[in-house]
């Protein structure tokens, strides 16, 4: 077999493929064989009809094309391996000679999209400046109201609902009249912003046993997006009460005797998340460093297939300011894949089982399902490699971060290792949303592809 290349644009390229006859005879031979078993000749028994025979009654171009549809996959592979490409996206072949006699060669030629080669900005021994950490009394008070929080009471009250307050209602969705959803005796906390859109200015103001409508695009499901008529009634209106400070909230709360301990405790706690936050913005700051002194030509037709779906599946197509926002998403998305992914390679980062199995758990508890269920899904979905190319690029910014010199606002030189114990620095990033090095479009699209695998899982279980 025989293949070149031509670079038709620094992200495309075409590959012309000549295959001998010798070469495609073998998958002659099984097409002609899968065919024999498919059809039935008088005075023959079900495969083993001849080859001549089995030509003369479908035609012999049938057979020819099913040959080459079972052979074109390999065929393209084999001509990917002697160029050395790495394709991205989906081929567009042409077959431009069909051996239609015997000695005839193959042709076709393949257009793809590949990735582009580029040069990764220099990041040995980058100077990194993060915000001093800064402890005040408002980040110690709001540690400890998210405490008081947790052991808090709902007690009812009979006023206009306000923002803060847990309500219990029932919730239904309509559109063009049809019922698409409903609940009933759901809790809320009005303010939360985590149902639907405009949910919480219709509830401010309501009270007990009142009905109100608004209408918000559905946020889950087969019409997700997709604007609804929607229907809320109060049943009960309740607010959260606090536990005072004192040294028996201490001792309820915590492990120590006194508010003083407490509250110390909590200063110390507060100080910890200021030095995560800076380890983040260390991370953030190397990689927008990164994405800012790296040309990276992206391929168009993969950008456009993307944003296309997107808009799509929110049924948004003709949204123009919402499509030029998820064009830029999607282009930083997609260079900071190739970024990292060279990273990578340059660093030689590599991904052993246990920092996988690690990562599948994370994300098993994100979409709240059970570890093995997680990975079997996973696994049907075809979706492994991509969680594995997922932590090959977290551990490729992390390699880039360790080789940058990070200081604080006034000088002082930062130790990551010091902020989060080595070992849990993967954790660490997990747990801080990462939107740049999330949201990927090209090999996989992991991230996409498992929420929605995950969600009809979920569905399933329902």
């Amino acid at each position: 077999m025989k293949s070149a290349v031509e670079n038709l644009s620094p992200t495309r390229v075409k590959l012309t493929v000549e295959v001998p006859s010798e070469e495609l005879q073998p998958h002659v031979d099984a097409a002609l064989k899968s065919i024999g078993n498919q059809i039935s000749v008088p005075g023959f028994r079900q495969g083993k009809v001849p080859a001549r025979i089995i030509e003369q009654r479908v035609g012999k171009g049938a057979v020819i094309q099913e040959a080459v549809n079972e052979a074109l996959p390999g065929f393209f592979g084999k001509a990917v391996e002697e160029t050395e490409v790495e394709p991205i996206g989906q081929p567009e072949v042409d077959i431009t000679e069909v051996p239609m006699n015997d000695g005839e060669d193959l042709k076709f030629t393949v257009e793809v999209d590949v990735r582009p080669e580029f040069t990764v900005a220099d990041y040995d021994g980058l100077t990194i400046q993060v915000d001093n950490v800064e402890v005040t009394d408002a980040d110690v008070e709001e540690k400890l109201t998210e405490l008081r929080e947790r052991f808090g009471t709902l007690t009812g009250v009979d006023r206009a609902v306000e923002t803060g307050d847990f309500v219990s209602i029932d919730l239904k969705a309509e559109i063009e009249g049809e019922e698409v959803d409903s609940v009933e005796g759901v809790s809320y906390e009005v303010g939360s912003g985590n149902m639907l859109e405009g949910m919480d200015e219709a509830l401010v103001g309501m009270a007990k046993g009142e009905t109100k409508n608004f209408s918000a695009p559905l946020a889950g499901g087969d019409q997700a997006g997709s604007s609804a008529d929607c229907t809320v009634t109060v049943q009960s209106v309740k607010v959260r009460e606090l536990p005072e400070v004192d040294d028996d909230f201490a001792q309820m709360a915590s492990e120590f005797d006194t508010a003083e301990e407490l509250r110390a405790d909590l200063t110390k706690q507060a100080e910890q998340s200021k030095k995560f936050e800076q380890g983040i913005q260390a991370r953030d700051k190397v990689l927008d460093h990164l994405l800012e002194n790296t040309e990276i030509p992206l391929p168009e037709s993969i950008i456009e297939a993307e944003i296309h779906s997107h808009l799509e599946q929110e049924g948004r197509l003709e949204d123009d300011e919402h499509r030029a926002e998820v064009d830029e998403s999607t282009r930083k998305a997609l260079k900071t894949q190739f970024l990292l992914d060279a990273v990578g390679k340059a660093e030689e980062v590599e991904v052993g089982q246990p920092e996988l199995i690690e990562y599948l758990m994370m994300q098993a508890q994100q979409y709240g399902m059970d570890p093995n269920q997680f990975a079997q899904m996973l696994d049907q979905q075809g979706q492994v490699e991509g969680m594995v190319g997922e932590v090959a690029r977290r551990k490729a910014l992390a390699a880039a971060l360790d080789k940058a010199k990070i200081v604080d606002a006034d000088g002082n030189e930062i130790n990551l290792d010091d902020i989060v114990p080595e070992g849990e620095r993967a954790a660490e990033d997990e747990a801080a949303e990462d939107a740049e090095v999330e949201g990927e479009v090209v090999d996989t699209g992991a991230d996409a592809e498992t929420e929605a695998a995950a969600d009809e899982t979920e569905d399933e279980k329902a």
